[in-house]
């Protein structure tokens, strides 16, 4: 993932005096300390959750992952294993006893594994809780909990989290009609919650028909109002608290060029900074379309580097002033760069070591 800016591998450069200034400013006042605050928890997370539930498919997931590792030198996407859509009916105890399996001894060392257990209100639910989070959960990332309508979902989940011995694990909350959508903010402000994600298809059948179905396809889900209120009343909750906002699935995934186009309108329109993956080939287009070019990685080094320099206060850079609150927005942009694999310049890259 290069472009003319800055070639994948390569440094971009800066000037020796700003390198060392970052560096030594740096030494005393990390940038994450000082300007983010409430919105520190947005900078922890790939911008890609890859979902997969049948057997052979969760294990040439965890392949994937290993082999992008190798690539990027960093994880740069999620793997979650699936239960409530991958474990056949009857069978459920045997498929989280694979996902517990899985998450121990096929990912790879620093790979980020999570599980989507069935709702709270699933007979199942229990039984994968404990067995996943019994066994695993200090090899997971997050689980995702599917169905959550409120606040005493995630109660819920916590209570049984924490039963099973897995009190430090995070909760996604998967948002899947209109009244969890009503109830986003309060959801969001759970201090267990660490990402919302929309579900578009269960969200679009949640009306009775008053959606077409045209509304979950590619275009659809970004021109029909109910669908278009609905994702940004998820990322305004997720802003709000701290939280990442994770967009929902294209199941055209014979287009990647649809997805790309999908997941650059998800960013720069709606807010979101994570989406879902449910095929392999639609990793490396939500990759791309939520990693800042070249020239925007410069742009903002050359504009934290010389913050950092003037110890954090106001400064002028081409004629623009800069201070706190745009400083905050330029070092996210860097944190994104390097959640996507970029290449950061000399100037800020010893902060991401």
């Amino acid at each position: 993932m290069s472009d003319a800016g800055t070639p994948r591998g390569a440094q971009a450069p800066m000037g020796g005096s700003a390198v060392h200034a970052a560096t030594s400013a740096g030494a005393i006042l990390h940038p994450r300390d000082v300007l983010l605050g409430a919105q520190a928890t947005a900078g922890l997370l790939p911008v890609c959750d890859h979902y997969s539930g049948a057997p052979a498919r969760m294990r040439k997931s965890l392949q994937l992952q290993a082999e992008m590792m190798q690539e990027f030198g960093a994880c740069v996407f999620d793997v979650t294993l699936d239960c409530e859509d991958g474990a056949p009916v009857g069978a459920e105890a045997e498929h989280a006893a694979l996902v517990a399996d899985l998450a121990l001894h096929e990912a790879a060392p620093g790979a980020r594994v999570a599980a989507r257990v069935h709702p709270v209100e699933h007979p199942a639910f229990a039984q994968d809780v404990a067995t996943i989070a019994g066994r695993a959960g200090q090899r997971l990332c997050h689980l995702m909990l599917p169905k959550v309508e409120s606040v005493h979902a995630i109660e819920h989940a916590v209570r049984a989290l924490d039963a099973a011995g897995a009190t430090h694990l995070p909760l996604h909350a998967l948002i899947e009609s209109p009244a969890a959508v009503h109830r986003a903010f309060d959801i969001a402000a759970h201090p267990r919650v660490q990402s919302l994600s929309f579900g578009l298809m269960d969200f679009v059948s949640a009306h009775g028909g008053a959606i077409p179905d045209a509304a979950m396809g590619v275009h659809g889900q970004f021109t029909h109002p109910l669908v278009l209120r609905a994702k940004l009343e998820i990322a305004s909750a997720c802003h709000a608290h701290g939280k990442v906002p994770s967009h929902c699935v294209v199941t055209e995934f014979g287009n990647p060029q649809a997805l790309q186009a999908a997941a650059r309108r998800a960013a720069d329109e709606l807010g979101y900074t994570r989406m879902w993956s449910i095929h392999p080939g639609q990793i490396r287009p939500i990759l791309e379309a939520f990693s800042p070019s070249g020239d925007a990685v410069l742009q903002a080094a050359r504009i934290v580097a010389a913050a950092c320099q003037a110890q954090w206060a106001p400064i002028s850079v081409e004629g623009v002033l800069h201070d706190r609150a745009s400083y905050r927005y330029y070092w996210q942009v860097l944190e994104r760069a390097q959640r996507t694999g970029r290449s950061l310049p000399d100037a800020v890259q010893h902060w991401f070591v």
